[in-house]
């Protein structure tokens, strides 16, 4: 049996137009595979693994803390990028938001960006510092009654306050007593000017009988 000239020519066009599908297949594909940023972010680090970048074109990558600092500042790089150092978080008490850009030189369409959490590592969740600030505000507490056995030496200056006046008392009733002293003068005063009285009195009398006498 013979096949004819013509069905050789279809099968081979048909088998060449497989081979040119497939491998456009294969190259549409390849773009897919590349540009892989790879990162982790722990408690207080960071590491990047960035590979399958192009190599002709100028890749820029960024890692910041959102609302902080930048923990890699902008930088280029080529087909791929790792962190030889992992990039240190700052001390922190509470989560972080660390956020990575990726800038593909080659088309913006393989650019990435990213955002994790950072989670707060266990020694710093219990700060050594409290345990002291407790201590000092207790023993203030304790010192109050040293005030409070004080206060009776207030109570012995009000009563030597209190008692203070009565030496005022006799100082006004010094001034009664001298009156009392000069009204008590005036009987004898008044006694002895009775008695010159009869004295010269009874001198005319007598003087009065002895010219008569005499008459």
């Amino acid at each position: 049996m013979t096949i004819p000239r013509r069905s050789w020519r279809g099968a081979g066009a048909f088998a060449a137009a497989a081979v040119v599908g497939l491998a456009g297949g294969v190259i549409s594909a390849a773009p897919a595979a590349a540009h892989t940023p790879t990162w982790a972010v722990t408690c207080s680090e960071v590491t990047l693994n960035l590979t399958a970048y192009s190599s002709k074109a100028t890749n820029e990558v960024t890692v910041s803390v959102v609302g902080g600092e930048d923990l890699l500042a902008t930088t280029e790089f080529g087909r791929e990028y790792h962190t030889k150092t992992p990039l240190q978080l700052p001390k922190h008490d509470k989560e972080l938001q660390v956020r990575l850009v990726v800038k593909a030189g080659d088309d913006a369409k393989y650019s990435f960006e990213q955002t994790k959490t950072a989670p707060v590592c266990e020694d710093d969740e219990t700060p050594p510092q409290e345990t002291p600030s407790e201590t000092p505000s207790e023993t203030p507490s304790t010192e109050p009654s040293a005030s409070e056995t004080a206060e009776p030496s207030a109570e012995p200056s009000e009563t030597a306050t209190e008692a203070a006046p009565a030496p005022a008392e006799s100082s006004s009733s010094a001034p009664d007593l001298a009156e009392t002293g000069s009204s008590s003068a005036t009987p004898v005063i008044g006694g002895a000017a009775l008695a010159v009285l009869l004295a010269g009195g009874g001198i005319l009398w007598s003087v009065r009988k002895r010219r008569g006498v005499q008459h």
